[in-house]
Order: C-alpha cells, then structure tokens, then sequence
C-alpha cells in the first residue's frame, strides 16, 4: 500500500475517534449545579440606652399597718433618678438608713419594692410610735411587775400571758340558815382575770428585746376598752400577776374569757343591785387589811 493511502487512513481513524469523542461528551448529562448557601441574616443592633438610678431603701414585703419592720423587710434597690423623691432614703444621703428604720412601726401600709418614706413609719422613741404599735380598737394599759409577778423577768414584749388577779374574801360561814353565830372568815383566792393578751413593752423596751429576758417594773399590755376598764379595777383590788403563755397555744385572737362580772357596779341599796340587776349577795374583798370592796359571792 502506498504511504499516501496510509496518511489517508490514519487521519480518517483519528477523525472518527475525534467524533465519537465529541458525541459522547455532548449526549452525557449535565453534572448538577454546586448547592447555593443562604445569606446570614443581617444582625440587628439594638442601642442600649442606660437610665441613672439611686439606690433607695425599700420593704422586701407587703406591711400592714401596725407591724414592725425588721432587718430582713429591708434591702437597697436601684431607683430611676426621674422618679426619685427627695424624702426616699437614699444609700448615698443616708448610709446608715437600715439601722435607723428597723424597728419601726407602720403607720401607712406598703406594698413588697415599695420604696420607704418617713412619714409612713413611726421609728422607735418618737411619739405616737405606742400609738402606732396598737391594733385598731385596742388600749395600752401599764401595769407594775416584779420578777415575781411576771415570771421571773423572762416576759418579753410580743410574748402573751395570762393576767391572774389575787385577792383576800371575807366569808360567812355558819352550821344553818337560822343560825345567827355565824362565822366570818378571810382567804385569799386567785382567779385568771383574762387570757391571751399581748405584751406591749417592759418599761421603755419595745418590739423585739436584745438579750433572753427583760427585768422591768412595769408592762404594758393592749386590751380592748372593757377589759382595759378591767384591768385598771383589778389593780386596785389585789395584786395583777402575768402567767406566760407557751407560743404553741398563744394567737393573735385577743383576750378570751375576761372576767367583766368585776365589773359590776357596787349598790348598797335592797337585794338587787340598781344598774344590773344583780341579787345583793356579796363577799367583802380586803386589799392591805382594809375592805376595798364588795363583790358578788359567785365571783
């Protein structure tokens, strides 16, 4: 074969590889496109504008009227400076305003972050603070103590007690109704006068006593008015004496079972008394070896 035919038939092979070549890259598919990320979000900047504030001393708790505010109802809290008050206690004017207020008693009810003013409080030592220290409707009565009369000086104020009463009692006593030998006979009796109520003060020490025990000679309870009238009456009959009263049995209920029939009005006139009605059978009360006064044979 001539060397011509040969280059004939090496460029036809190497053009039918060439278009096989081309026809299989053209009829293959397509590789698929490179997956597309989304675009992050833009971050939104928020501008953080910053408020002056004060510290001011405020109530950690709902107080009602009549409460004492300890340590605890007590804390700082930051305070815008537009709402501020000048008659807030501020840590920055008065440092010290925690020791100052504790102990006080509420004038005003307020309610827990309730920043304090002073007019809603009485602090202790200023007047009125007895005043604000009672229960509506209820009577400070002072009464004299000894450590032998009031437990040995282990009364504190806000514990309760009972309040017993001692007295001597003239009796007739005879061995029948006709005879006219009868005897007469003094004895000294005691009786719980009333029960329950609530210790004010030991002398001049009120609220939560420092210490385990207040030795003092005087206390002074909170009554409503009648038994108040009671008390008083009783102190001119014999000797007042305050019987601690454990704190599982004692509550917030008030005096119970006072015994008003001392309260009866003494009549010298026929057998029934003018005011009451009450039948003129008495018993003669002697207070130092003197009669002090008459009462009904029942009390």
């Amino acid at each position: 074969m001539s060397p011509m035919r040969i280059i004939i038939l090496l460029i036809a092979a190497i053009a039918a590889a060439g278009a096989a070549f081309l026809v299989r890259n053209m009829s293959a598919e397509a590789p698929p496109p490179p997956p597309t990320t989304a675009a992050p979000a833009p971050v939104q900047v928020q501008q953080v504008i910053e408020v002056p504030t004060t510290p001011v001393l405020i109530v950690t708790r709902d107080v009602g009227v009549g409460e004492v505010l300890n340590a605890v109802d007590l804390e700082w809290a930051d305070w815008p400076d537009e709402n501020l008050n000048v008659n807030f206690y501020s840590q920055e004017i008065t440092p010290e305003a925690v020791s100052l207020v504790e102990n006080s008693v509420v004038r005003r009810a307020m309610f827990e972050n309730e920043p304090i003013l002073p007019k809603k409080i009485v602090k202790k030592g200023d007047t009125g603070y007895m005043a604000a220290l009672l229960a509506p409707g209820m009577r400070a009565v002072t009464v004299e103590i000894s450590t032998v009369t009031a437990s040995g000086g282990f009364i504190l104020p806000g514990d309760r007690v009972d309040v017993l009463l001692s007295y001597d009692v003239e009796l007739e006593q005879s061995s029948d109704a006709f005879d006219r030998n009868q005897q007469t006979i003094t004895r000294p009796t005691t009786t719980v006068l009333m029960e329950n109520v609530r210790i004010l003060a030991i002398d001049q020490i009120f609220g939560d006593a420092s210490g385990t025990f207040a030795i003092g000679s005087t206390a002074t309870v909170e009554l409503p008015p009648r038994e108040a009238r009671l008390l008083v009456m009783a102190k001119r009959l014999g000797r007042v004496s305050l019987a601690l009263r454990s704190l599982r049995d004692a509550n917030e209920g008030g005096p119970t079972a006072a015994r008003t029939d001392f309260l009866l009005d003494v009549s010298p006139y026929g057998d029934a008394d003018r005011n009451t009605g009450a039948l003129n059978n008495r018993v003669t009360i002697y207070r130092q070896g003197e009669v002090s006064i008459e009462m009904p044979s029942g009390s």
